[in-house]
């Protein structure tokens, strides 16, 4: 079964429960993978589908801190249940022992020696750490990390 195949029977199944919060994250999904099926030719497959869940997972959390500041918590925790609801359908996050060892292995790989390397050494860690869910910004991190060593 796809992800979309899944949000979708998720979607019929909160409804008849009447779980509002979840039904009203998971319509905002729904309607963000149609926008990106209209945007690709065919079926969206898993990989866009991936990717865009990302991308309302990294909003929800933005949103979130964006909230807090403003001094409104209970938006922001609005925000957070809704990532927690999305986050359901993506791949286990890659540890960050994972996410070291893909750093270092890239490193080594690409030769890198510099933060003129960045994007290579951030290319092949990504490669490396395929079917996991990367939190981009600590991957980022941790390369600019090492290379300044």
């Amino acid at each position: 079964m796809t992800i979309v195949q899944r949000i979708d029977k998720d979607l019929v199944d909160a409804l008849k429960a009447r779980e509002a919060e979840r039904l009203g994250a998971l319509r905002m999904v729904k309607t963000a993978l149609k926008l990106r099926e209209t945007e690709v030719t065919g079926n969206l497959g898993d990989e866009d589908a991936l990717r865009v869940l990302n991308t309302l997972i990294k909003q929800r959390r933005d949103s979130a801190e964006q909230f807090r500041a403003a001094g409104r918590e209970d938006l922001a925790r609005k925000e957070e249940r809704e990532a927690t609801v999305i986050q359901a359908y993506l791949p286990d996050a890659a540890s960050a022992g994972d996410m070291t060892r893909a750093v270092e292995d890239a490193v080594t790989e690409t030769g890198a020696t510099s933060s003129k390397d960045m994007g290579a050494v951030m290319k092949a860690a990504r490669a490396r750490l395929q079917g996991k869910t990367i939190d981009g910004k600590a991957l980022s991190d941790l390369v600019k990390s090492r290379l300044a060593r």
